[in-house]
């Protein structure tokens, strides 16, 4: 059994269909087997030619030239057609499988990995994936096929200058492929990490650049960058002395190989039993069996560099789910409202596969259409709640929506029915429109205007310019409050009956966040809302409230007001 199951269930699925990658591999091995017919073919009719003999005896030899000219250009140009069109069709299967792996992940199984890595894992990794079929299988076989015709063709002329190739071709792969190793095997297993730490780093810069300007750190976030691409630049020289050394020992072996086939020929000829023709295709053969050897070391190289991308694919996107995010199963029927309380937690705890704190013993009940404050200190796991109620987390304990146990439930069903407000919204590098159109596709322009009045910002809105104004990558061109009132729209126009604001007026003035929060319960109308905030509530504000501490839950009774 493989010692890496989950990287060979990546690469089985970068490999073609064998009906589709035989046309490939079957065009390969004519080309290579064309490449080595034409040269022992040319050899045999230049020695034969200057023997001066009835022009009728060079007839076949000057066709077969012809023909396994044109056939190497043919079937090479067949070989590309069908190899790479089955590589693509498999990287195109690849990044739907990744992605579809991926989504369950998001966004708490992607908390702790970094942007660059994961943009690294989609791009280059998966790229250096379609190497596996193109720069590793097919050099291989055709390489083995080729050698092993050669040598059957030479084991015809003359048995022992075969010999003699049999055993330079297995010294050439065994000796250029063993040292090629020790000089590139680190290197290839470093440049993949490597180069997502660079993507990282040059993401984060270009994320953080007006900071590091504003701070005078640009310089040493920017010599970050270039000792990065040092360190990379290091890890690809040495794969390239790997790739030197197994050059010079393609050299070595391939002028091993004449030289003995001359040697061990020679008495052949002496002897009468070999004539020039025969002679002069052994001796010339090894030359195009090494040119087409000269693939076996890239290949090995290559196939470092793919098992380094295919381990970085299954980290990224594993085949199982970590055991603390929720299976992708359940009904996917949301529940209605009913006589049941619109959240039940009893005895709900959770906790995070890396070790950050979750949540250790919760009960809590919100009914329909009320307001529940829940604060606490940085770290009692109080987003860790909020995660849970949306099903990002799993939790052991009992959890109900409306009634209905929410381990029974598709996570997205529980998420049609409780929306999350997140701490710090995402908002694209769009236009006002498409940033609400995202919730709910179908709104209208006047959804979307009512909305944003009903949220507090229809004189912004307005004034920026109508619905096509911009809002910058992430949001930059807003402010946090406005970024949250947009959140809190999206949250309206996609109907949740409930919804869970996480710390809302985290990137807000204080002077403006009690403001704030009255406006967002305004518009909340009658719908069930949770709020999570370190802050105290503000006064006035009709809510049931409750504290984190050290991720267990200490609630108010029903009905108290803060």
């Amino acid at each position: 059994m493989s010692r890496h199951p989950e990287r060979d269930a990546v690469l089985r699925l970068a490999s073609p269909r064998p009906t589709r990658a035989a046309p490939g591999l079957l065009s390969g091995l004519a080309a290579a087997a064309c490449t080595v017919a034409l040269l022992a073919c040319s050899a045999w009719l230049i020695v034969r030619a200057s023997e001066q003999p009835p022009v009728l005896f060079l007839g076949m030899a000057v066709v077969g030239v012809r023909a396994f000219a044109l056939g190497r250009a043919f079937f090479r140009y067949l070989e590309r057609i069908f190899s790479h069109d089955a590589a693509f069709r498999s990287l195109e299967t690849v990044r739907v499988h990744v992605f579809e792996r991926l989504v369950p992940l998001a966004p708490a199984g992607l908390s702790r990995t970094s942007r660059g890595s994961v943009l690294s894992t989609m791009v280059s990794d998966i790229d250096d994936l379609q190497d596996h079929p193109l720069r590793v299988v097919q050099p291989l076989v055709t390489s083995l096929g080729v050698a092993v015709l050669s040598v059957v063709l030479v084991a015809t002329i003359s048995p022992g200058a075969a010999v003699t190739l049999a055993l330079c071709l297995v010294g050439f792969v065994v000796v250029s492929a063993a040292v090629s190793s020790l000089v590139a095997a680190s290197a290839e297993r470093a440049i993949a990490p490597l180069r997502a730490g660079l993507v990282g780093a040059i993401v984060e810069h270009m994320r953080s650049l007006d900071v590091l300007i504003a701070y005078g750190t640009a310089d040493r976030s920017l010599e970050r960058l270039r000792g990065a691409d040092r360190v990379l630049t290091r890890a690809v020289l040495r794969r390239a002395a790997g790739a030197a050394v197994a050059t010079a020992g393609l050299s070595l072996f391939g002028g091993a190989a004449v030289a003995l086939a001359i040697v061990v020929s020679t008495g052949d000829v002496s002897t009468g039993s070999l004539d020039g023709p025969g002679f002069a295709v052994v001796a010339l053969v090894p030359l195009a069996v090494f040119e087409i050897m000269a693939a076996v070391p890239l290949a090995l190289g290559a196939m470092r560099q793919v098992n380094a991308a295919a381990d970085r694919v299954a980290e990224a996107a594993p085949a199982e789910l970590p055991p603390h995010l929720p299976t992708d199963a359940g009904s996917r029927v949301p529940p209605g409202r009913s006589a049941s309380p619109a959240l039940e937690l009893r005895g709900v705890a959770a906790s995070w596969s890396d070790g950050r704190p979750g949540i250790r013993s919760v009960d809590l009940v919100v009914r329909e259409g009320e307001r529940v404050w829940i604060d606490g200190e940085s770290g009692s796991g109080k987003t860790s709640l909020a995660d849970v109620l949306v099903r990002f987390l799993d939790h052991s304990g009992e959890y109900r929506v409306r009634g209905v146990d929410a381990r029974s439930l598709h996570p997205d069903t529980v998420r049609d029915v409780v929306g999350l407000v997140e701490q710090v919204p995402f908002l694209f590098d769009e236009s006002i429109r498409q940033n609400l159109l995202f919730a709910r596709p179908d709104a209208t322009d006047d959804d979307l205007v009512s909305v944003l009045e009903r949220v507090g910002l229809g004189e912004w809105f307005a004034e920026r310019g109508g619905l096509d104004a911009r809002v910058g990558e992430r949001g930059g061109l807003v402010s946090g409050g406005q970024a949250g009132r947009i959140a809190l729209a999206r949250a309206l126009l996609r109907d949740f009956p409930v919804v869970v604001l996480d710390e809302p007026t985290a990137s807000v003035e204080s002077d403006l966040a009690d403001r704030l929060l009255r406006d967002l319960l305004a518009a909340s109308d009658d719908r069930t809302v949770v709020i999570i905030s370190h802050a105290d509530v503000p006064p006035g504000v009709d809510v049931r409230r409750a504290t984190m501490r050290d991720g267990a839950l200490s609630l108010g009774p029903a009905g108290a007001s803060a």
